[in-house]
């Protein structure tokens, strides 16, 4: 457990103006409200995030970095693991079902997540809740008493169902229990306030209502805007296009510089912790490589941003070979260059190396490759290239 009575909150109008506005898309039901009660009181929040992957994205950063903000202003913080409502699934902005998960998937996909999101926030005073601990013990007449809180209409009427219906799709019945299963982690741990991405609005505002309801108290929600990925689209790791807290500095940097020109301001104020004025002084010529360099610093530190730098400047301004290239193993002499992008796993398919080959974002030894039916004589130290940062060499 964490001492909590210790801390002491901070008062300052002009730090809770900051924290309830720079990386915030709204407050409910009133950001004046919120912020009179947190001037007055010390207050109890929570963030859930579902382990419905091993890996947390820089999309995760957003609202962890919050919760560490109410954490610095001294308030209780929880981060909640959804062991719980992630084997309902939830079906925010899914046009399909999410498939059902195990408890061993979920163990899975948990087991590195404190070391992650450890590089964000303190778990000295930051504490870690499974919502498995409580809701897979909730009896029937439990949930029935939770479910007869909502109107079954308004379950129907989001925008993500409807979408569904439109389109020909269904909705499973324990789709509709999935807000009811998040909303009841407010009323369990008595929360003022829970934070969540904008995809989380509905889920975090049927909580609100519970916690109405169950408690006869009013809970405050505030929203997080989401980032878009290195394609422009919002990261997912369904789409792939994700900077994730793990990849290594050289992966973090190369993929920062890939970014649309148009997602450095928003990638600055919600990634970094730069000033606003500060970041508004940055050279626009210089803006991109700052941006990566300062995120690879926060996850990785100072030298290995510097060293980051230098590597992407070394392959992709002077054209050289990254100093470190994964090895392949390979023992045919010859082989199909479909059947070697297959093997070696640096296309997921023929299909896929095909189109990779004819959008010529395939090189051997630096050469452009653009017959797909071509034999490749393999040699040993023969380097294979696929777009403009994966590269392979055979031995």
């Amino acid at each position: 457990m964490i001492a909590y009575k210790k801390m002491v909150i901070n008062t300052d109008f002009r730090k809770i103006e900051e924290v309830l506005s720079r990386g915030v898309e709204q407050v409910l039901p009133s950001k004046e409200e919120l912020k009179r009660t947190i001037r007055r009181r010390k207050i109890r929040l929570y963030l859930g995030i579902d382990p419905t992957a091993p890996k947390l994205h820089l999309g995760h950063t957003v609202p962890l970095r919050k919760l560490q903000e109410f954490v610095d202003l001294g308030h209780e913080a929880i981060l909640v693991i959804g062991t719980g409502t992630v084997l309902a699934g939830d079906p925010t902005l899914r046009l399909t079902t999410r498939p059902l998960m195990s408890e061993r998937e979920v163990e899975r996909n948990i087991k590195t997540w404190k070391k992650q999101a450890g590089k964000i926030l303190d778990f000295s005073k930051v504490e870690i809740k499974r919502n498995g601990d409580w809701l897979l013990k909730l009896k029937l007449e439990d949930i029935i008493r939770i479910a007869s809180q909502i109107s079954a209409i308004k379950l129907f009427q989001r925008e993500t169902f409807q979408r569904r219906i439109r389109i020909g799709q269904t909705v499973l019945a324990h789709e509709t229990l999935y807000p009811l299963l998040q909303g009841y982690d407010s009323v369990f741990l008595d929360v003022d306030l829970e934070i969540g991405g904008t995809d989380q609005t509905f889920n975090m505002l049927i909580g609100r209502e519970l916690v109405q309801k169950m408690k006869s108290k009013e809970k405050f929600v505030l929203i997080c805007p989401m980032i878009l990925g290195i394609d422009g689209k919002t990261m997912s790791k369904t789409t792939g296009n994700c900077v994730w807290l793990e990849d290594s500095p050289d992966q973090m940097f190369g993929k920062i510089m890939s970014i649309p020109d148009d997602l450095i301001s928003a990638y600055f104020e919600l990634l970094t912790r730069l000033p606003l004025d500060e970041i508004k002084k940055i050279n626009p010529r210089d803006a991109k490589a700052k941006l990566a360099k300062e995120i690879v610093r926060q996850y990785h530190g100072v030298k290995a941003a510097e060293a980051a730098e230098k590597e992407f400047n070394r392959v992709f301004k002077r054209r050289k070979l990254p100093k470190k290239i994964p090895k392949f193993e390979i023992k045919e002499k010859n082989l199909n260059i479909l059947d070697l992008l297959a093997k070696t796993k640096l296309a997921s398919s023929k299909s896929e190396a095909k189109r990779l080959i004819l959008q010529k974002g395939v090189k051997i030894d630096g050469e452009i490759i653009t017959d797909w039916r071509m034999s490749v004589q393999i040699k040993k130290g023969t380097v294979v290239q696929i777009g403009k940062r994966k590269f392979l060499k055979l031995i």
